[in-house]
């Protein structure tokens, strides 16, 4: 029975790349985006491209980031398939390589239970260049997902996760069930089940 549930956010969760959004506002999005992808089909160590990403929206207001984020849109049945995990007593979070700004304005929305992501670094409301977090490397999401079963005395078959990239196969390996959702090959590899309708509804059939 599972008891926990780990989805990645963006393009997971969120419709997108958070770090795009906020590259198409500073005019670097297709860059970020190149990079990006190169990320996510493990072509690319992750924090490099993290950094390389983050380094390209330096001098972004931070107020105009937590305006992006308060639009930021989500998949189709975001919210439905949360609810529907939460009312069969399943823990949802939201491990994500992206950002707090984001998550945490998601989290009110979707109504997910916790999240762990990065912070950009900021002087004087402006972004710097540099972030920091919880989720910066290719193993972040394994190592934190082996705390939080160790934390809540939790065996690998009572997790559950969903997720899209190469820095999921990770937390991957830490759980009993794993979904890879409109997928790079490199992480339906390592998937139970892989759905390739934009629909997280389509997870119902498997939990």
């Amino acid at each position: 029975m599972i008891k926990l549930c780990i989805f990645d956010f963006d393009n997971t969760l969120m419709d997108g790349e958070t770090i795009t959004k906020f590259a198409e506002h500073m005019g670097v999005g297709k860059e970020v985006a190149d990079i990006t992808n190169q990320a996510m089909a493990g072509d690319l160590d992750f924090f490099e491209s993290f950094s390389k990403r983050v380094a390209l929206v330096k001098g972004m207001k931070e107020e105009d980031a937590k305006e992006l984020a308060k639009n930021l849109p989500f998949i189709d049945g975001a919210k439905e398939i949360i609810s529907y995990l939460k009312e069969k007593c399943i823990k949802v979070v939201v491990f994500s390589g992206g950002f707090h700004i984001g998550t945490d304005v998601a989290q009110e929305k979707l109504g997910f239970d916790a999240s762990f992501a990065n912070y950009f670094h900021t002087k004087n409301g402006i972004t710097t260049g540099l972030a920091g977090g919880e989720m910066m490397f290719n193993e972040s999401k394994g190592l934190m997902l082996k705390q939080l079963k160790g934390l809540l005395g939790l065996k690998k078959e009572e997790v559950m996760c969903v997720g899209d990239g190469a820095n999921d196969i990770s937390m991957f390996k830490e759980a009993g069930l794993n979904i890879a959702f409109c997928a790079h090959e490199v992480l339906k590899k390592e998937a139970t089940y892989v759905i390739d309708k934009r629909d997280l509804r389509e997870i119902k059939k498997y939990v």
